[in-house]
């Protein structure tokens, strides 16, 4: 029998990836088992398994690809040669969200919220992920960066806590769409907005506080 060749064991494998999502989309996790994925790929399970050998390590992977997309995304903002305002990134996360959660296939966003809650027992998933957040949030910090280098956001601004903040957004908005509706970015941008007039000078006043 011949080898195959790199391209093809790739698209194999890519094809039992996006058939488990199809189902992890559909019935969770802990609902869907690795025969239900086997014959969504409708491959042998020998074929399967010579790619994967546990629904586990299914997740895994798809969890590291889920990670690696929202790094890419920060990524794709820097290489640009103009740099994305606030709002702009904030609009393209929210565009980023809809082209994940209406795929017709799979749901992305979906197995985004499972791989969250697995992480809590899975604590090799745990480190996995918290390492990948990390380096993504880092790749925001860069952002926050260009925008106080570029005059975008005060010049004494935290970059730390702004990247933070915009991070944070992430899941918020996920869940919103799940389980409550969906924001727009034109109804997040107001709120954000209004948010930042009211909690204007707090921060001072917060330390004021503290050392009194």
């Amino acid at each position: 029998m011949p080898r195959l060749s790199e391209k093809t064991r790739e698209q194999r494998r890519q094809h039992i990836l996006t058939s488990a999502w199809r189902c992890f989309s559909r019935d969770g996790f802990h609902a869907t088992s690795i025969e239900d994925v086997i014959a969504a790929t409708g491959m042998s399970s020998s074929a399967v398994y010579r790619y994967f050998r546990s629904k586990e390590e299914i997740i895994r992977a798809s969890a590291e690809i889920g990670v690696a997309r929202v790094r890419d995304f920060f990524v794709a903002l820097l290489e640009r040669d103009a740099c994305p305002t606030p709002a702009e990134t904030l609009a393209l996360w929210v565009a980023e969200l809809h082209t994940r959660s209406d795929n017709p296939d799979y749901d992305m966003s979906r197995v985004a919220l499972q791989t969250w809650a697995e992480a809590l027992r899975d604590p090799a998933l745990h480190e996995h992920a918290r390492a990948s957040y990390r380096d993504a949030l880092g790749h925001v910090g860069d952002l926050a960066t260009r925008w106080r280098d570029t005059g975008q956001i005060p010049a004494d601004a935290d970059t730390k806590a702004v990247a933070a903040t915009v991070f944070t957004l992430m899941p918020g908005l996920i869940v919103m769409h799940h389980l409550v509706g969906d924001v727009s970015a034109d109804r997040l941008l107001g709120g954000i907005s209004s948010l930042g007039a009211a909690l204007q000078g707090l921060p001072r006043q917060f330390g004021d506080a503290r050392g009194a």
